[in-house]
């Protein structure tokens, strides 16, 4: 029997569900189809890949082995597919793109409108995730870029680093007067309640590392894991928040105020995978995000 990329797919199914029912479904083919085609292979291959002899579905050893160069085959594969298809002169192409999630308060908006606004023909599927799901799914070829937070990264991981990301604490807009707020020394800090991103931010974490850092326990009211429910908090509230001066500076009800001594930069990076086939969309893509952080005045990484 010719083995087809069809066998391939088929195991890696079942193998991932444990089940030949579960997989099955997800492949939208009857159970004894599934299991007859997965003999085939066992039988070119000369191997018995899995073990059906527990409750569950398993890959042997051999099978593990095999599964790992299906993997990487089926991935090359895909690779080469969107190489051949990718159109040089921008008519059409398609960008897998994943961010963090404070970057999609501020930064995947403009991205997305000059990308359209330059090269309508090239399609966009913006994923907003953890970094280390990004660098993940970059390493597994399910991703093209990922815009987070520069190193250390997994083996395999091209970062480019693009700007100095700033946070300070960010309230409501009430000044009587014109002109920036004076700084607010941060053993003050006590003195105001505060509505802080979740302990799933990555951001949240490097907040608390500042607080400990200067020995501050914070007033926390509320804690949300939404951005822009947080900015809504703060506008109606007299509650402060702490977040990149990027997001203050596009809403017009809030400002930020300086910290004494000021919190430490990050640094924001373009993230690919080292060996990843790059599209022209992808290589369009970095284009004007490194024209739009010049643009905007972002400080340099």
């Amino acid at each position: 029997m010719a083995l087809e990329l069809r066998h391939l797919r088929y195991l890696l199914a079942v193998a991932e569900h444990a089940s030949f029912t579960r997989a099955a479904e997800e492949l939208r083919i009857s159970q004894p189809t599934l299991s007859q085609q997965i003999k085939q292979l066992e039988r070119t291959v000369g191997v018995q890949l899995l073990d059906r002899t527990g409750r569950g579905v398993r890959l042997t050893d051999a099978g593990e082995t095999y599964a790992h160069h299906a993997r990487r085959a089926l991935r090359d594969l895909a690779a080469a597919e969107r190489a051949v298809l990718d159109i040089g002169d921008l008519s059409r192409g398609h960008l897998r793109l994943a961010v963090t999630p404070t970057f999609t308060a501020y930064l995947v908006g403009p991205l997305a409108a000059e990308l359209h606004a330059r090269h309508p023909g090239i399609t966009l599927d913006v994923r907003e995730m953890a970094q280390d799901h990004i660098e993940a799914g970059l390493l597994a070829d399910e991703l093209d870029l990922g815009i987070a937070f520069h190193g250390p990264h997994l083996p395999g991981i091209a970062a480019t680093p693009l700007y100095a990301e700033t946070l300070s604490l960010v309230a409501a807009d009430r000044r009587d007067t014109a002109g920036p707020p004076r700084p607010l020394p941060v053993a003050e800090l006590p003195s105001r309640q505060l509505a802080l991103l979740s302990e799933d931010f990555v951001t949240r974490g490097h907040i608390d590392a500042y607080f400990a850092a200067h020995r501050v326990r914070p007033r926390i009211a509320v804690e949300a894991n939404s951005i822009q429910a947080l900015t809504e908090i703060i506008r109606r509230t007299d509650l402060a928040t702490v977040l990149p001066d990027a997001i203050a500076h596009g809403q017009p009800h809030l400002t930020p105020v300086p910290l004494e001594p000021a919190l430490p930069t990050r640094t924001v990076a373009l993230l690919r995978r080292g060996s990843a086939y790059r599209s022209a969309a992808a290589r369009a893509f970095t284009r004007l995000t490194e024209e739009h952080v010049r643009a905007r005045g972002y400080a340099p990484a």
